[in-house]
């Protein structure tokens, strides 16, 4: 029994869900507010009631897409509809079936001032209208704006700039209630560059008693053309439920102050422009004494550093080197950080220097102008002229052939004067000092070569060593083609030439062969590999290390490289 009333119960809530509503009562139309500022969602309720005629030809041809509704499309073009929301209700009014329908639409005012929800039509029912008054910008006191479900503030740290100078502009959006979702747009110009700096940040913030999250922004914009910046508007748009789980519909926009954007001053020098609100120079890797040797490896790192710009803004380093120095450079590094502040920037440039001319050698001054943003005025960045006191082959050759004196002027002042035979004496006792000395090297040859034969075994003293020559051989072709496996084949045949040495990498051998000549050119040869576009693979020309290899190599003949029990017997810068 108890199952057949429940069955018949629900038979008559399904005919009563499908009934065709007929007309019978009127329309109510009311906003929860009529006083809002531009920006801000205005919630519309619209009420209507209906007589039900329920019957049975209704529950196969019910279209729910198709249930009446009021014509809200007529506040249009004042208000914009965002989201819409129905309910039913059924009660009884003496002995009739009554449907109520309450509409919920969420309006944005498209303009501010006074609008007019318009009379809307329901069947043959209409309402009244309504006036709505819509302030512009943001309410005068945060006792208003704190009554705001949500808001967006706007602030930049500047009233002004240069053209490219950075502009820092921060988003602040502040919501209540827990967000369902959300959309807020960024910054953007035709005219500027925008970067963001770094990832957005959420907290929490009181206003006036009231807790606010916070999503927080924050862009540098750099504007390449003079005149004034004017930014669209930033928009918000979101819902949200509130502490009774009510959803809520945020929507809110704020537009940034035009902002005048100078051009470059007449008074400015440089060749590129730089507005920064900092700028320095350093340099590193040459020795405090900038005392060094003829062929000696020298690095020297020159790093440029700017605040307010990013890396790609900054100018290449000049290449300013002296006659008798070889320059190597490397592939700059550029590196763009985000600070608190905005972007700094640096650009870093490796150049290795390899003297090859004995005497004071001059590093010219580097100046890079700028204009200095804080103090508004043009400034340089310099690294002073530096002077190279380079000593070596040269020197010692020219100490050893100059004149030991003014003996011959003075004897001449004197009335004294040397017989011409004293020359040829001279040129005698040279001659047979040279000659003493070839015989002593030959003695130490003969000697060296006995004593390593005596523990070598015969078999292979005779036999030459095709490994080594095999090594070479591939060496020396790809030294002249300038391929990439060169230090490589390097490190192996110095391995198989010099047993026992054990070198890891090219840098040792050079320090161990120390012939001035083949580090300059292995020098080379890595700068083209290691910096591409300095040098290319079509003028690479590989003669002069594979000659100084080959020389190298006969040089070596009996001679182990440094770190032997015996050292060399001529230093190779004069050997060379």
């Amino acid at each position: 029994m108890v199952n057949r009333l429940m069955i018949s119960a629900i038979r008559v809530l399904v005919l009563m869900a499908m009934a065709t509503f007929l007309h019978a009562g009127e329309l109510k139309v009311e906003p929860d507010r009529t006083r809002l500022y531009e920006g801000e969602v205005l919630t519309l309720t619209v009420t209507g009631s209906m007589k039900l005629d329920i019957n049975l030809s209704n529950l196969f041809n019910l279209d729910l897409s198709n249930l009446p509704s009021p014509d809200i499309e007529k506040v249009e073009p004042a208000f914009e509809v965002l989201a819409k929301n129905q309910r039913y209700s059924i009660r009884t009014v003496n002995n009739d079936m009554v449907g109520e329908i309450t509409w919920t639409y969420q309006l944005a005012p498209q303009r501010s001032g006074k609008l007019t929800i318009p009379s809307l039509s329901f069947k043959d029912s209409t309402s009244k209208p309504v006036n709505i008054e819509v302030v512009s910008g943001n309410p005068p006191d945060q006792n208003v704006a704190a009554s705001r479900d949500s808001f967006i503030e706007l602030s930049a740290d500047k009233a002004e700039v240069y053209v490219q100078e950075q502009l820092t502009m921060t988003i602040r959006l502040f919501f209540s209630g827990n967000l369902v979702r959300g959309e807020l747009s960024e910054p953007e110009h035709p005219d500027a560059i925008i970067e963001p700096l770094g990832k957005q940040k959420e907290y929490s913030r009181y206003r006036d008693g009231v807790r606010y999250r916070v999503v927080e922004r924050r862009y540098a914009l750099f504007p390449q053309q003079p005149g004034e910046l004017t930014l669209p508007p930033i928009r918000f748009e979101g819902q949200a439920r509130d502490a009774s789980g009510k959803l809520i519909f945020l929507r809110d926009s704020e537009q940034l102050y035009t902002v005048p954007v100078n051009d470059v001053p007449a008074s400015y020098t440089g060749d590129t422009w730089l507005p920064a609100s900092a700028l320095t120079l350093d340099e590193s890797g040459l020795p405090e004494s900038l005392q060094v040797e003829t062929g000696e490896n020298l690095t020297r790192n020159i790093t440029l550093r700017a605040a307010g710009l990013p890396a790609e803004a900054l100018p290449p380093l000049p290449e300013l080197a002296p006659e008798g120095l070889r320059s190597y450079p490397e592939a700059p590094e550029r590196k763009t950080d985000i600070t608190p502040a905005g972007l700094t920037s640096s650009l870093s440039q490796t150049r290795a220097l390899v003297p090859v001319q004995s005497g004071p050698l001059t590093l010219p001054e580097i100046r890079i102008t700028w204009w200095d943003t804080t103090s508004d005025s043009e400034q340089v960045a310099v690294i002073p002229a530096k002077t190279l006191q380079v000593g070596g082959a040269s020197a010692q050759v020219n100490a050893s052939t100059t004149p030991s004196g003014t003996d011959n002027d003075t004897g001449a002042t004197t009335g004294t004067s040397e017989p011409r035979t004293s020359n040829n004496d001279t040129s005698n006792w040279q001659w047979l000092s040279l000659a003493l000395a070839a015989l002593w090297l030959a003695t130490l040859v003969l000697w060296w070569r006995a004593r390593n034969g005596g523990n070598t075994p015969k078999s292979q003293r005779a036999a030459p060593d095709h490994r080594e020559s095999a090594l070479f051989e591939q060496l020396i072709q790809a030294a002249r083609k300038g391929s990439a496996s060169t230090p490589a084949l390097l490190v192996q045949w110095a391995n198989q030439r010099f047993a026992g040495k054990n070198f890891r990498t090219a840098s040792e051998v050079m320090a161990g062969l120390n012939n001035a000549t083949l580090s300059a050119e292995l020098r080379r040869l890595q700068a083209r590999l290691f910096a591409p576009g300095n040098d290319t693979a079509e003028d690479w020309d590989g003669r002069a290390l594979a000659k100084a290899l080959q020389q190298v190599r006969e040089q070596r003949n009996s001679v182990e490289p440094q770190g032997s029990e015996l050292p060399p017997l001529y230093p190779d810068s004069l050997s060379a």
